[in-house]
């Protein structure tokens, strides 16, 4: 494109290809990022990302979900959102790539003024634990992106705390999210985790209306613990 995109065109354009935009922030000085080209550093970031079923319905459709190869979804992701940088003049970058390995959790953060919880994961307002990120398009130039509002962190209003007592393993405390002691379980006696999902995630009250599908949960879950994801074949 020839003219500047604006933030509404760019989440259009993610859309219609099954990703949704999640904010985005003006770069300063000091974020140590690629340059667009050399000498040219960028000036703003947009991060796509997964929320809602439609996202995992346009994935579920593609030809990566299907061809039985490795990585489907990074591969997919990488695919649209490729596409999406050459039509806008962007640079793409990927949480899944590394090294070097992006922040996109802080990212995230200074995006949405999200909070971090003890499932690992950033508390959106809106659809709780069930949203994520599959990439990032960097800008030369500037573009006018909603400023993150000030969000309260929706755990602290959360008086029972399910997800605190929803691990058969105890792997979700108030010291955080032991990924080990999770992942060995889900490889051993967890089949209700695998099958459906963390079941401490599942009981987050917060935008339990977007919980994923079985099909996406054991998707992701056997991708966390290094098993063979569910395939359409």
């Amino acid at each position: 494109m020839s003219s500047v995109p604006t933030y509404e065109q760019i989440c259009a354009d993610a859309g219609c290809v099954g990703l949704a935009c999640c904010g985005g922030f003006q770069l300063m000085a000091d974020d140590s990022l690629p340059e667009i080209r050399p000498g040219v550093r960028p000036a703003t970031l947009i991060l796509l990302g997964f929320r809602g079923p439609s996202c995992w319905l346009a994935f579920e459709a593609s030809a990566e979900f299907r061809d039985g190869q490795a990585h489907p979804l990074d591969r997919w992701s990488r695919r649209l959102i490729d596409e999406l940088a050459r039509r806008h003049a962007a640079l793409s970058v990927y949480p899944f790539s590394g090294p070097p390995w992006w922040p996109f959790q802080s990212w995230a953060a200074r995006a949405e003024g999200l909070h971090a919880s003890p499932l690992g994961i950033l508390m959106h307002p809106k659809f709780g634990p069930w949203h994520s990120y599959r990439g990032a398009l960097l800008f030369e130039t500037r573009i006018d992106v909603p400023a993150a509002p000030p969000v309260a962190h929706p755990c602290d209003s959360c008086h029972t705390k399910p997800c605190l007592h929803g691990c058969p393993v105890g792997a979700v405390s108030e010291a955080g999210f032991d990924a080990l002691r999770c992942r060995e379980f889900v490889r051993s006696r967890g089949r209700d985790c695998r099958e459906g999902g963390c079941l401490a995630r599942r009981s987050c009250p917060v935008g339990a209306e977007y919980q994923q599908s079985a099909a996406q949960a054991s998707f992701h879950i056997a991708a966390f613990a290094g098993l063979r994801a569910i395939s359409a074949r």
